[in-house]
């Protein structure tokens, strides 16, 4: 399976991965979901939002084990992040197969579309449409940077885009969600385990700081006489890793846009986003009131008009207690270890979903800690040691 998805979207220069929503990269990525689905003889759905299922028992009768992840990246990302959770899902099924486990409850394998945002700019479409956290008018408003809508995109990859919207009845059928992932760090690798248990998410969100100067010639405008928006942007740039540091978050610039973009032109407008994660609440509050306080100081020393907007916000994540204790307890069953409980500052589908359904997530080792890059990577061994604690995990979960 691994081998059968390597070559999807993948850039022959950068190394890494493009898989985009509703692109041709992503259209072979789900052909080969339906294939691995139907291969096994499993139901094969897909849902109103484009999400894909693979059902083993009728989900109908409630109460359903649910696993998967996404198939989608972010540009240039790396081959494990989301991909590992749905071959892990498989092989998990084939291991439950081989020891001839009783399924007492309905199991099901996701890949939900569009996890990482990367065309549209908003993350987790698929699955925050399903729970309602994206209403279908904001939905039908997100535009790629080709000017693309998402329903034009959709109706183009074959889907159809006015059944977009909550899909409550969809979510009852579920009992419990384990989604499995490669660890977005190196937690793991220093504590050296292979697996661990996640135990919440911390709060995040994306903000779009437009800064607003005055387009001009680089060569004969005196720097006194300039309005130039592209220092107050680098002096912001600095100013959140000053602020993040002071809180214990994260905050980066990671895109940017800039206007007319010429090399010999003073920029008119330098539009930039912004990522910031915390631990809590109340250290991210304090991030972005610490950079929007000095963008704005600069912007006004030097005569710049700034917006700032939110484009998305995820509060902390706090996965079901109980669900994830009795992780715990049936990876520590047979060999009597304790799995090591992980904070993480990525967002997931399982964070999305934890609002309508008790939600968990497995961690699969990382040696070097890197993820949104082509370095991303994860050993054999312990890619082989998620698949047997995910196995273990459902097992026990539909023997209730």
């Amino acid at each position: 399976m691994w081998a059968e998805l390597l070559p999807i979207g993948r850039h022959p220069d950068s190394k890494g991965y493009r898989r985009y929503a509703w692109t041709s990269a992503d259209a072979e990525c789900r052909d080969w979901f339906k294939e691995q689905a139907e291969g096994r003889g499993l139901t094969y759905e897909v849902d109103r939002n484009g999400n894909q299922w693979a059902w083993l028992g009728d989900p109908a009768e409630g109460d359903a084990v649910v696993t998967g992840s996404h198939l989608d990246s972010v540009p240039d990302g790396g081959a494990f992040d989301g991909p590992l959770g749905v071959v892990s899902a498989f092989a998990a099924l084939d291991e439950l197969r081989s020891r001839k486990a009783p399924l007492n409850r309905p199991l099901g394998i996701v890949n939900f579309g569009d996890e990482e945002g990367a065309r549209f700019g908003l993350a987790c479409v698929g699955s925050r449409l399903a729970a309602g956290q994206l209403t279908v008018e904001q939905a039908r408003l997100l535009t790629d940077g080709d000017g693309v809508t998402l329903p034009k995109a959709m109706a183009a990859a074959g889907y159809d885009p006015d059944a977009i919207g909550a899909d409550p009845e969809r979510l009852a059928r579920i009992g419990a969600f384990v989604e499995l992932h490669v660890e977005q760090g190196r937690a793991l690798d220093l504590s050296g385990d292979q697996v661990g248990i996640a135990s919440s998410i911390w709060p995040h969100g994306r903000w779009r700081f437009d800064f607003r100067g005055e387009a001009n010639h680089a060569g004969t405008t005196r720097l006194a006489d300039r309005r130039d928006p592209m220092p107050t942007y680098a002096e912001t740039v600095l100013a959140a890793r000053r602020e993040a540091e002071l809180a214990g978050a994260v905050a980066t610039f990671g895109k940017i846009s800039v206007e007319p973009n010429g090399v010999n032109a003073i920029p008119s407008l330098v539009r930039g986003w912004l990522d910031s994660r915390a631990p809590g609440q109340e250290a991210l509050d304090a991030v972005l009131d610490g950079i929007t306080r000095a963008a704005r100081e600069y912007a006004d020393a030097h005569g710049i008009d700034l917006d700032v907007t939110r484009e998305s916000f995820t509060p902390v994540v706090e996965f079901d207690h109980a669900l994830r204790d009795e992780l715990g307890r049936l990876l520590g069953r047979d060999t009597g270890l304790t799995v090591p409980v992980l904070g993480t500052g990525a967002g997931h589908d399982a964070g999305i979903l934890s609002g309508s359904v008790p939600t968990a997530m497995l961690f699969v080792r990382n040696p070097t800690g890197v993820s949104h890059s082509p370095a991303e990577s994860a050993t054999e061994d312990d890619c082989v040691a998620g698949v047997r604690a995910l196995a273990d995990v459902l097992e026990g979960l539909t023997r209730r």
